[in-house]
């Protein structure tokens, strides 16, 4: 039955269960369709309060809602989440007893949980629908719903299963959630789940605290690490293509004194499960991974993520950086861009046997290639990407509305380029060619006689790494080819014709050139200016104290910190400093259930700190 409630009633139980005194925009419009009855498609972008969409609800609504999640890995976590604002969750999945699942069916039965969290392959099981009917649902959520779509990026058939709702539940709403869709993902979804006249909203896919920067790529382990060096303590996420790069690169990191653990999906699944929760409980600053460290992940206090290597599409791009700064805090997203990394990925394309779907993963590296290497706001291009236009003509928050990165003129060299390859047959690779630019003394340029070329030593004036990066470049933006073979031969385009006739100019961007690293703003002291940004405004030695203390609860609890309290929340203590439970309660993220159970400890410790610091 549909339950109406007053904004006032609703207001009340958003302060009393979450701590907030308002939502975040479209929570509430979502929130009360879901409560009148409405079917639901929700496409917000990662860190836009999704799961608070459907957890509201749940608690206000009579019977169990039953939560469609892709990984049983993140169901613990949410479940934990859910429970510490006082809310009655489980989940049913393989990693419960008999004993345990029991239990938890018993629950539902009775009909005193307010959420379920499941897989799709549960629900697909006849006996847990027979299960389902027999209690009382109060509406269906599914989230990561992109995965019902084939075209999505992350298509499952297990979650076709999800069709069956409908057919099983006919007066149930469902409502439909997912951070990334196109216009054409979105319709899918509707179709296959059944939605009925949905309430639909598309967020906006802006993340207004992420800051976006792309660096030239050259010792990438010394990269990162200097960048690890400005951030001390703040945990993130560092992305690699490959497992060997992961090993690498964490092993280097750890070489280093940084706390850094591997995760790829050729490790153990017990040692990928380690790693994670390590993280996830801040006993490791950093994760380095491929991209099979995805959903997985649902730590809110990631301060950045870096990708050290091309990504194949934006898609995922965005994705993966949404990671960052999912409690609203200021966060950085740093991709190391070097033009080698674009014949790598093109040699593996290359090898699809599909035509139609090798084309189009080709054109969605281009336009990976082209936001790095474009003179243009990233965040325009990302949103862009998603149909969404930037209004403004600054975002403010980018290197490139920022002048973090400039641009030069490279059209000379991009000439030599073009004549190497001309001169040479355009018949090798991009490592030969740039041994010709430099005048390298090889015996394969000696027996062919390309050190008799015009073009031979042209290019000395520039290092390897340089005309590597500019023939990336090229190839991203089309002026080159890669010949279809299986050798990764460099051919001319049509398009790079006006350039070798001086018709045209091509410029590049100059990535990363300042005097210091970028620093979020979270990672400053005490009324000092953010790079990026306003000035920091909260007592860092204080903040420091309180995640200590915070720290301990969890593993009293054993479970993550960020459940305990947000760092946004930590901060905003910091700003406040309340010194009794009223005051702490007014702090945003401080509901009910958590102000009685650690708000004598956090009150204590502020208090604390005042009486160290008097005088």
């Amino acid at each position: 039955m549909p339950t109406v409630v007053s904004e006032p009633l609703l207001l009340t139980a958003l302060s009393q269960t979450f701590g907030y005194s308002s939502f975040r925009p479209h929570q509430k419009e979502i929130v009360e369709a879901i409560l009148a009855g409405q079917d639901v498609l929700a496409i917000m972008p990662t860190g836009g309060g999704k799961s608070l969409c459907y957890q509201l609800p749940a608690r206000m609504a009579a019977g169990t809602a039953v939560v469609i999640s892709p990984l049983i890995s993140l169901m613990k976590d949410q479940v934990d989440s859910a429970k510490e604002n006082n809310m009655a969750a489980a989940y049913l999945n393989s990693s419960l007893s008999g004993a345990q699942a029991h239990k938890v069916y018993r629950s539902l039965e009775d009909g005193s949980l307010d959420l379920l969290y499941i897989s799709p392959e549960r629900f697909a099981m006849d006996s847990f629908i027979d299960s389902l009917k027999a209690a009382r649902v109060s509406f269906f959520a599914v989230d990561e719903a992109h995965c019902l779509s084939e075209w999505g990026h992350d298509f499952r058939p297990d979650y076709l299963a999800l069709g069956q709702i409908r057919k099983h539940f006919p007066r149930a709403p469902i409502a439909a959630f997912t951070a990334t869709a196109t216009n054409k993902v979105s319709d899918n979804i509707a179709e296959r789940l059944g939605l009925r006249d949905p309430f639909q909203v598309r967020a906006s896919f802006n993340r207004p605290n992420l800051f976006y920067e792309v660096r030239a790529k050259r010792e990438i382990d010394a990269q990162i690490l200097e960048f690890l060096k400005s951030h001390p303590e703040e945990p993130g996420i560092v992305y690699r293509t490959t497992r060997d790069a992961v090993e690498k690169t964490a092993a280097a990191l750890a070489k280093k004194g940084i706390k850094a653990l591997p995760y790829h999906a050729g490790l153990p699944a017990d040692e990928r499960g380690a790693n994670q929760e390590a993280f996830s409980r801040d006993e490791a600053q950093v994760v380095v991974a491929t991209i099979a460290f995805g959903m997985g992940i649902d730590k809110s206090n990631v301060r950045f993520v870096i990708h050290a290597d091309l990504p194949k599409n934006l898609e995922g791009y965005y994705q993966e950086t949404g990671r960052a700064g999912r409690d609203g805090d200021p966060s950085i997203c740093v991709l190391f861009y070097g033009g080698g990394d674009i014949p790598k990925i093109r040699h593996f394309l290359d090898q699809m046997n599909d035509p139609e779907e090798r084309n189009m993963a080709i054109h969605r590296l281009n336009q990976m290639a082209a936001y790095a290497s474009r003179n243009s706001c990233r965040r325009r291009q990302l949103l862009a990407y998603f149909e969404e236009e930037w209004p403004e003509p600054n975002c403010g928050a980018c290197d490139i509305c920022t002048g973090k990165a400039t641009t030069a003129d490279a059209s000379r060299e991009a000439q030599m380029v073009l004549s190497a390859l001309v001169r040479t047959g355009e018949r090798f690779g991009a490592a030969h060619v740039v041994d010709v630019l430099v005048g390298a003394d090889t015996q394969k340029i000696r027996d062919l006689g390309h050190d008799q070329l015009k073009t031979y030593g042209v290019g000395k004036h520039k290092d390897k790494p340089f005309w590597r990066s500019l023939i990336g470049e090229m190839l991203g933006r089309g002026l080159l080819m890669l010949d279809p073979g299986p050798y990764p031969i460099i051919k001319l385009t049509e398009a790079c014709l006006p350039i070798l006739q001086g018709k045209e100019t091509f410029e590049v961007l100059e990535l990363g050139k300042r005097d210091k690293a970028t620093k979020s703003r979270g990672s400053q002291a005490s009324g000092s200016s953010g790079e990026d940004g306003e000035a920091v405004d909260y007592d860092r030695a204080l903040f420091d104290r309180l995640r200590a203390l915070r720290k301990t609860l969890a593993q009293r609890q054993s479970i993550p910190p960020y459940m305990v309290f947000s760092d946004k929340t930590l901060h905003e203590m910091c700003r406040q400093q309340p010194k009794t439970l009223s005051a702490l309660r007014e702090i945003a993220g401080v509901g009910d259930a958590k102000r009685d159970k650690y708000g004598i400890e956090f009150v204590q410790e502020i208090r604390g700190y005042e009486g160290k610091n008097v005088g």
